[in-house]
């Protein structure tokens, strides 16, 4: 069973920063994409942003030049820096994992549960 765990979310006044981790673990034999994705009150979940394991990266245009994505494939970990935050920002920040997870399977998209960022004075 895979997992994905996700940390670092909580209440930040607007221009602060927050750091975001999501680690994958459980029966994983490769991680091919990782991102993150945003789900605002009243809206739609949308992609933030995604990396594949070259390291190529797509992100939303709302939040380019503010957020960074990295991951460490050895630790299967996923991390979004995000800087000059803003009320808009707010949402619950989901991570999402493209994995194989044994030899048998095929790829299969796995989510984490979420961790809420609150941008507020």
């Amino acid at each position: 069973q895979v997992q994905l765990v996700e940390s670092g979310g909580g209440l930040v006044q607007p221009g602060g920063s927050l750091r975001l981790s999501c680690a994958a673990s459980g029966r994983i034999l490769t991680i091919n994409l990782m991102g993150w994705y945003r789900q605002a009150p009243g809206q739609q979940r949308e992609s933030v942003v995604v990396i594949d394991r070259g390291g190529n990266t797509n992100y939303a245009d709302s939040v380019k030049g503010r957020f960074t994505i990295s991951r460490d494939n050895t630790k299967k970990t996923v991390f979004l820096q995000m800087n000059r935050l803003k009320p808009e920002d707010t949402a619950v920040y989901s991570c999402l994992a493209n994995i194989i997870p044994d030899h048998m399977k095929g790829p299969m998209d796995f989510w984490g549960n979420g961790t809420l960022v609150t941008v507020s004075s």
